[in-house]
């Protein structure tokens, strides 16, 4: 749970974000699927923040983060870690705003990913993520640098900017009767949750995670945040081992349920969007379809929002998936 000093984020931090995010972050489009809807008995609307700046949802909350720093954090510069996407979006970021930016990355990142962060601007540090503690390295790196360290999920000013993607959608498509949000450290989850409670408050939301990487599941049912070896999942954007101190009380006080799926039925949802939708979609960015399509949950006759978080993935790792 929080400590008495912690301020959650709220909508209104959700509805900053957003103004300052406007002409910066694009608006991504909302795509619709006979196939998918005639395979649930409800009608999906696809929120696709694959098509989003550098790729992800991580750009909304990384810029609104970025963009609150004084002149004095601006010159002196932001470190972040990531397995990728926030990567890339601090990278971007920070380009952006014209400042300097040094990213933590595990040695075994997707190599399209590393590449980018560096096309950005960034100078990019390895780790290994199986036996290196990421944030004692950006906490030391950070201190010996004078740069704000801005982590990937769980800081308020991430968490509101993230809940623009929901915001988006639910402008666009209101009264939803369900969403299914992609969850990892629940930095997106969190945000849509926020945005859900403000303007759709019938919607029941759910998060859905690989079933090796449960740490949020275990979490609300432990009632507390419980922490789990790093998982071996093809979502490498989900490899997380605890939900964050800001996230899990926003998760714990409004979701509806977390829902796991295997990496055989995300290598489904990859070949649905690729063959169906003619879109790319990374593992990650696969979890909340594949939590409406195998999380027995009935939606038949509902309106139902889909949030797609990313498309960055190596094309020879997607090949190999959708050939297997």
């Amino acid at each position: 749970m929080t400590s008495p000093a912690l301020s959650l984020p709220t909508y209104e931090n959700v509805a900053d974000a957003a103004r300052r995010l406007q002409g910066v972050a694009h608006r991504t489009p909302v795509l619709r699927s006979n196939t998918a809807d005639e395979m649930l008995g409800a009608q999906l609307f696809f929120k696709c923040e694959n098509l989003q700046r550098m790729g992800a949802f991580k750009f909304r909350g990384a810029y609104n983060a970025l963009s609150r720093f004084s002149g004095e954090q601006r010159e002196r510069g932001v470190l972040a870690f990531s397995s990728g996407n926030h990567a890339q979006a601090i990278a971007l970021s920070a380009r952006l705003l014209d400042m300097p930016a040094v990213i933590l990355m595990p040695e075994d990142a997707p190599a399209s990913k590393m590449a980018a962060t560096r096309e950005y601007g960034a100078q990019v540090v390895t780790y290994n993520r199986f036996t290196e503690d990421r944030e004692a390295i950006s906490r030391r790196l950070a201190t010996e640098r004078g740069m704000t360290l801005v982590p990937p999920f769980d800081h308020p000013d991430v968490i509101a900017g993230q809940g623009t993607a929901a915001k988006e959608l639910l402008e666009e498509v209101p009264e939803l009767d369900y969403l299914f949000v992609c969850l990892g450290g629940g930095g997106l989850l969190s945000g849509s949750l926020l945005s859900a409670k403000a303007l759709a408050p019938q919607c029941r939301v759910y998060g859905v995670e690989p079933e090796t990487g449960n740490d949020v599941q275990q979490s609300l049912h432990a009632g507390h945040i419980v922490q789990i070896p790093t998982p071996h999942t093809i979502a490498d954007g989900a490899q997380t081992q605890a939900p964050g101190q800001y996230t899990f009380p926003i998760i714990q006080r409004d979701v509806t349920d977390v829902l796991t799926v295997s990496d055989e039925e995300l290598v489904r949802a990859l070949r649905f969007f690729a063959e169906r939708m003619k879109i790319v979609v990374e593992p990650t960015g696969a979890l909340a379809f594949a939590g409406a399509r195998h999380g027995n949950v009935n939606l038949r006759g509902a309106r139902v929002g889909i949030i797609i978080s990313g498309g960055n993935v190596d094309l020879t790792r997607y090949a190999r998936f959708l050939a297997d």
